[in-house]
């Protein structure tokens, strides 16, 4: 039997490291591409004060991208430390994104960060506007190969079981490549990386107006952000829709409990806006819904019927008894490795083949799936279901934050047409109290993203428990303790770093025209 304090502080350290290694990604996307705005304003009228703006930020785009390299290098060994199954189980598929993204896109980025900072009195101005963007590329291509594959974990294509080697293996790297769902969701976090950066910008250029320093650069930089910023914020919810289209086809489970949706609706599905999900009476109290909404994002249709969390435990349970079905075929085919294998043993193994992920849900309530009782049936059913409340306010709070944004920066946007960000000082306090929100909101939507797949790492294929090392709790215990201890004087470190070089300002670093 699997030991589940191995399995919950594996999940608990992998949970920690990621949720702070976001800390910074979203942000070294946001600042890069914003770095890229204001030298291309720079290149295009000559005007120096551009070009300090761009080396203003780009020093705190800095040490935010130093800090995310420090933390990220630690996600990528526990693959093999915490979670050596799964790295054995589905490496074939998800370690190629990974390779990708460090020996191209990672490298392209750290290789132009120091030709950014270094080189502004060695190149010619197009020549270091080329740099930037690379620079502002190579998040970007980081971004895209980790979010591939992420996507294959929450909606696995192009890859096959090979029962002889007992691992998933690639069968089609572009579908991998080109997987709706990785596509959305890269778009998606990438332009939420955005607002982060604008948002970063607004507060920071509000806070020197209202302690009037560094006037011309910050109202620059607030009208930069205000422009980028409200794009992208738009852009998020549309985007978002579209994630929640993909998940209504590949997810359905996610979308339910997001929705608290026990009982499946007559179609259009209504959108709870507001609720108490009770988990034991299987019912949302004092529910706020709005009539057809969800029937429209899940299934863009008005006929088409969003499953219930009840509804979809039975399919649940349909699958475990075809996925028992494959786990005693594919033990019987490991029992007799003749070859040929037995084409009557092959048949039955293949036909419940795509099932053999839930068969091997089983494996957390019995050693033998082939002896599972009723009862651990229903449980291994109803295991395929995630903590409703979580998912449900977590998704309610992260597009409550997406809209207030979108409203910052259209009011950004006015007063920054009509220049008047300093007759309006409860704007600039807003803007300045709103910097730890995009943060807020990022985190949650990884809550969302990564929590509603539960119980799977792969969707579908391998369970979470089965993933983790066969390494003792104490082991685990110390490793989550170093990280705890290593990352809190990081975040000393980086908020220290960035607080003193905010105070100093541009002027302060010699940046001021």
């Amino acid at each position: 039997m699997i030991d589940f304090d191995v399995v919950t502080l594996s999940r608990l350290q992998f949970a920690l490291t990621a949720m702070y290694h976001f800390l910074f990604v979203p942000l070294t996307l946001g600042l890069s591409m914003i770095l890229l705005i204001m030298e291309s304003v720079y290149v295009m009228t000559g005007r120096d004060i551009w070009k300090q703006m761009t080396k203003f930020w780009g020093v705190l785009f800095g040490i935010n991208f130093a800090m995310g390299v420090a933390t990220g290098i630690t996600m990528e060994f526990q693959f093999g430390t915490n979670w050596a199954y799964y790295a054995h189980y589905v490496g074939d598929i998800f370690g190629a994104p990974l390779a990708i993204e460090g020996l191209a896109a990672f490298f392209l980025e750290s290789t132009f960060v120091g030709l950014f900072f270094f080189g502004w009195d060695k190149l010619p101005k197009i020549g270091h506007l080329v740099v930037t963007a690379l620079v502002a590329l190579g998040s970007s291509l980081s971004a895209l190969w980790i979010l591939i594959a992420n996507g294959w974990m929450q909606h696995p294509v192009g890859a096959h079981f090979n029962y002889h080697t007992m691992r998933m293996e690639l069968t089609s790297f572009g579908a991998v490549l080109f997987n709706p769902v990785a596509q959305a969701k890269f778009v998606h976090t990438v332009a939420a990386g955005y607002v982060m950066g604008s948002v970063f910008v607004l507060s920071i250029s509000a806070w020197y107006l209202l302690h009037g320093r560094n006037i011309a650069i910050a109202k620059r930089s607030m009208a930069v952000a205000a422009s980028f910023g409200l794009a992208c914020s738009i852009s998020v919810v549309v985007l978002g829709d579209e994630s929640g289209y993909l998940d209504g086809e590949n997810q359905k489970m996610k979308v339910a409990a997001i929705e608290a949706e026990w009982h499946t609706e007559p179609p259009p599905a209504s959108f709870t806006l507001f609720g108490f999900p009770d988990i034991a009476a299987h019912e949302t109290r004092a529910a706020l819904r709005i009539p057809w909404l969800l029937g429209l994002i899940a299934t863009r249709s008005l006929d088409q019927s969003v499953l219930g969390i009840e509804d979809l435990v039975a399919r649940a349970r349909a699958r475990i008894l075809a996925g028992r079905q494959a786990y005693t075929a594919l033990q019987e085919l490991r029992a007799t490795p003749t070859e040929p294998a037995d084409p009557a043993l092959l048949r039955r193994f293949e036909a419940d083949q795509a099932d053999l992920g839930y068969g091997l849900l089983l494996l957390r309530f019995t050693d033998d799936p082939a002896t599972a009782t009723p009862r651990q049936i229903d449980a291994a059913a109803w295991s395929t279901v995630p903590n409703v409340p979580v998912l449900f306010w977590c998704f309610r709070f992260m597009v409550g934050l997406g809209l207030f944004f979108i409203a910052l920066f259209a009011v950004a946007f006015y007063l920054a047409t009509r220049h008047r960000f300093e007759r309006h000082p409860w704007f600039l306090k807003l803007a300045f109290f709103s910097l730890p929100l995009p943060w807020m909101a990022v985190e949650l939507g990884w809550v969302v993203a990564e929590y509603g797949r539960q119980p799977w790492a792969v969707d579908g294929v391998l369970p979470t428990f089965l993933g983790v090392s066969r390494t003792p709790a104490g082991n685990v215990w110390f490793s989550l303790l170093g990280f705890v201890i290593f990352y809190s004087a990081l975040a000393l470190v980086d908020a220290f770093l960035l607080t003193r070089t905010i105070r100093r300002g541009p002027d302060g670093l010699g940046y001021s025209p």
